[in-house]
């Protein structure tokens, strides 16, 4: 008997609770938290976090399942964003939870590292970009990658008139193409038989396990990995194929630079060359060694490959599936590269060197307003070293977890206006014609303050130089009733890919 009338209380709390809160955007539960609001939209995660915080007023705090570690502060406000990733930066750092969700993947490597080797790693990758070979190795890759692997893929689907996937094919682009220019390795993963690459797949594989630690509590995850059963017995599996890559690379790299007598005059140029010749003597003793050790290079090399591959073939997936679905915008493009390229076609295929692609700002501008739209990384997160209030008043304690949604960011009125929805470049281009200037606490899908995207020139031109090249060459019509939608992973690719027909442009 006083078990039932235990229940019946339990029951009727449960109710009031409901009651309560049955006009919240989403329920705070007893136990549980709002991890039940959470699962029930998760087939819609970005879109569903989007609403919660334009009902909230652009900043939101989500309470996890008692006990566990899920308590988070959720933003799309620029001040808020501005405080967290400039004023006050050195209050908020990735955390070791953080380390520990990406240890797999990042390892020791820059995005998840802080302090001092936060710095070395920085430090590194700007040299690396500013030297003197790198600008040409880039160039060369991509156009050597453009030409013969992605002009031959989409002349094959259109002589064939069948359908392709473009996603698949820009992943496989950009997959190749950093790893030559990070690795010195050619994965050949672009090529008109589209071959299963092992250690390819074993990325995306440790991709979807991220994810799944960020939505389970943290005990659970971490008991799966100990007992080594459900997604974390993948994580093990794909993490040691992809190192077992990396570590031949580097081990067959060493070789290669013990037998020449000029390695950073080579042609083959790469940053594994860059990393391991690079002089060290400036360096602390302890940052010295670490830099010295194959860790160190895998790690580097590991970050460097998930944030050129993924990021830059997502950003060009939706880019081109909003200018096929913009005619106005498409023709817009064309008529630009026109009018200041003198382009004509070649009957090979036309491509466009850096120099030329510097005169495109429309073509930039229509980048721009897809990466609004469409960042890549559709959500950042960081931690609270000590307490704080934020621009919008919200109190953060010690040790609190405060996200950033770049996603949900493209989407607010009260940053873009009440035309926030639509793909409009022309918001990026002023009166006479040039680039306007936007704050990256507005615009977020490189990061800002301190951490921004150091590749941030590199991506934007490697996305050009394939959209322009895409575009101008091909007609890309997507494939009638097929569903476009964002994947919940942590980098923003499409669901069900990007199936296109493909047609061979024609001038007069």
């Amino acid at each position: 008997m006083l078990r039932l009338v235990f229940l019946f209380i339990i029951f009727l709390w449960l109710s009031f609770r409901w009651w309560r809160n049955r006009s919240s955007v989403i329920i705070n539960w007893p136990v549980v938290g709002m991890l039940p609001g959470l699962f029930r939209n998760s087939a819609r995660v970005h879109e569903f976090v989007t609403y919660v915080l334009q009902q909230c007023g652009g900043t939101f705090v989500f309470k996890g399942p008692w006990m566990g570690t899920l308590d988070a502060l959720l933003t799309s406000n620029p001040a808020n964003v501005h405080h967290v990733l400039r004023k006050k930066a050195f209050n908020y750092h990735k955390g070791v939870e953080f380390k520990e969700i990406f240890d797999e993947i990042f390892g020791d490597g820059i995005f998840s590292a802080d302090g001092d080797r936060w710095k070395t790693q920085r430090r590194t990758i700007h040299s690396f970009i500013r030297y003197s070979k790198f600008e040409e190795a880039v160039e060369r890759i991509i156009q050597r990658k453009v030409l013969q692997g992605i002009f031959v893929i989409l002349e094959h689907f259109s002589e064939q008139r069948e359908e392709v996937d473009m996603q698949d094919v820009l992943k496989r682009f950009m997959f190749d193409f950093v790893c030559l220019l990070m690795l010195g390795f050619d994965p050949n993963s672009l090529s008109i038989e589209f071959p299963q690459v092992p250690y390819k797949q074993a990325y995306y594989d440790m991709e979807e396990v991220v994810l799944q630690r960020h939505l389970k509590p943290q005990w659970f995850w971490k008991l799966q990995k100990w007992l080594q059963i459900g997604e974390e017995r993948k994580m093990k599996i794909s993490s040691e194929i992809f190192d077992r890559l990396l570590y031949q690379c580097i081990s067959r790299k060493k070789e290669l630079l013990k037998r020449s007598k000029t390695p950073m005059d080579r042609d083959d140029f790469d940053f594994l060359t860059f990393v391991l010749v690079e002089d060290n003597d400036q360096d602390e003793r302890e940052m010295s060694a670490f830099k010295k050790s194959e860790k160190y290079a895998r790690d580097m090399a590991f970050n460097l490959l998930s944030a050129g591959s993924e990021a830059v073939s997502s950003g060009l997936a939706w880019f081109l599936w909003l200018v096929a679905t913009h005619p106005l915008i498409e023709k817009s493009i064309l008529e630009e590269i026109k009018t200041n390229l003198n382009a004509k076609e070649d009957g090979k295929g036309r491509h466009f060197n850096f120099e030329e692609l510097s005169k495109l700002n429309y073509l930039q501008a229509a980048i721009c307003e897809s990466l609004r739209l469409y960042p890549p990384v559709p959500f950042e997160h960081t931690v609270s070293i000590d307490s704080d209030t934020l621009p919008s008043g919200h109190q953060i304690g010690k040790n609190t977890r405060v996200i950033y949604s770049p996603f949900s960011m493209g989407r607010m009125e009260e940053i873009w206006g009440e035309d926030c929805l639509e793909f409009k470049p022309e918001r990026w281009i002023s009166n006479k014609g040039e680039l306007v200037d936007v704050s990256p606490y507005k615009f977020t899908a490189f990061n800002a303050g301190p951490r921004a995207c150091i590749g941030k020139e590199l991506a934007m031109v490697e996305m050009k130089a394939v959209g322009a090249a895409v575009i101008w060459n091909y007609s890309l019509q997507v494939v009638e009733n097929h569903p476009i939608l964002p994947s919940n992973s942590i980098v923003l690719h499409m669901k069900h890919g990007l199936k296109v027909r493909v047609m061979k442009r024609s001038y007069l």
